[in-house]
Formats: C-alpha cells, sequence, structure tokens
C-alpha cells in the first residue's frame, strides 16, 4: 500500500493531475464504478492552494460525464443502457422506478448525485426516463458541485491531520473507498 500511496501522491503533484482527476470524474458519472474521490484527495492534500481547481474540475467533468450517461440512457438503451441498468439491478424495477420520477425526480437527483450511490445510475435513468435535460443538467452541477466542494473544503480544513491519517493508513482509505462503493451499489439495487 505505501508504494500506491507513493504513487498517487506523485500522480497528484504531476502536470498531468487535472486531466486525470477530470477523466475519471467523467467517466465515473457514465459506467466507471471508481469515484474520483480516490484521486481528488491526495491531489487535494498535495496542492492545497489548487483543491478549489481540482473541485472545479471534478465538478464540470462529473457533469460532462452524467450528459454522457443521459445519452446512454435516452439513445442507446436497447444496447449498453439495458445492460448498465440491469448489471445495476434495476432491470425489473423500471416502471416503480418511472412512477418515482415524475413525482420525485428533481429531489432523487440532487440526493443521489451527493451520495456514495453510484451517480450513473441516475444519470443512465434520467435519460431512460426522458427527465428533462437542462433541469437535470442544473440539478446536476448543483450535487456534485456542493459533494465535490465540501470535500475539498474539509480536507484543507482538516489537511495535516488527514495526510497523516491517510500516509500511515492508505490501506483502509482505499478499503473504505471500496466498501463505499460496493454499499452504494447494494442500497442502490434495493430501492426500488
Amino acid at each position: 500500500m505505501k508504494k500506491l500511496y507513493d504513487w498517487t501522491m506523485s500522480l497528484a503533484a504531476s502536470p498531468h493531475a487535472a486531466w486525470a482527476l477530470g477523466a475519471i470524474a467523467f467517466a465515473e458519472s457514465s459506467f466507471f464504478p471508481v469515484p474520483p474521490d480516490v484521486i481528488l484527495v491526495p491531489m487535494t492534500l498535495a496542492q492545497p492552494k489548487k483543491a478549489w481547481l481540482y473541485a472545479s474540475i471534478c465538478t464540470v467533468a462529473s457533469v460532462a460525464g452524467g450528459a454522457l450517461g443521459y445519452a446512454i440512457g435516452a439513445l442507446f438503451y436497447d444496447t449498453i443502457g439495458q445492460w448498465l441498468i440491469s448489471l445495476y439491478g434495476y432491470g425489473s424495477k423500471l416502471e416503480s422506478l418511472r412512477q418515482f420520477y415524475a413525482e420525485w425526480g428533481a429531489l432523487f437527483i440532487l440526493v443521489k448525485g451527493f451520495t456514495p450511490i453510484p451517480y450513473k445510475l441516475v444519470t443512465i435513468v434520467s435519460g431512460l426516463l426522458a427527465y428533462n435535460f437542462p433541469l437535470f443538467i442544473c440539478l446536476s452541477f448543483i450535487t456534485r458541485g456542493a459533494r465535490f466542494f465540501i470535500l475539498t473544503v474539509a480536507i484543507n480544513h482538516f489537511g495535516d491531520a488527514v495526510r497523516e491519517k491517510l500516509e500511515s493508513h492508505f490501506g483502509i482509505f482505499i478499503g473504505v473507498m471500496i466498501l463505499i462503493v460496493v454499499a452504494g451499489f447494494a442500497l442502490a439495487a434495493k430501492m426500488f
């Protein structure tokens, strides 16, 4: 784990860090299971003065990836979208999800975009159910921006303590991130 930690911190300090962060945030919103927090935390610790930039990159890239997820649900549901929805356990629950979305779609997007429930489910389902696209983008900016900016503010405020704990417990950090992703998928599958 020490080598993985050193690699992550060196990536965080490299000139390619912002691109890697943007790519992960984009992919996580549409198809990739690893949240950008895994790289956002070390990058913010390595370059605290760039925390706002990193949160902005995460937000914009995540919303752009959300637009791709929306397109997958809207345009490619019969192929990629259906496979992804089934993979995440929503295949048999589409009608109840459709009814729920008609009444609570905006709140669903806001809450789920902030939680560990995989955001790609929100993006694909929003496209599948033809949720108002401009409103979807607006809500995505609010929820994803809040998530990433709150995280960077917390890291900047508790930076030295976080860095110390991360250096000595990086394996636990990675394990917790994996558990959060798995729990998010499990919780999403049981919601409807």
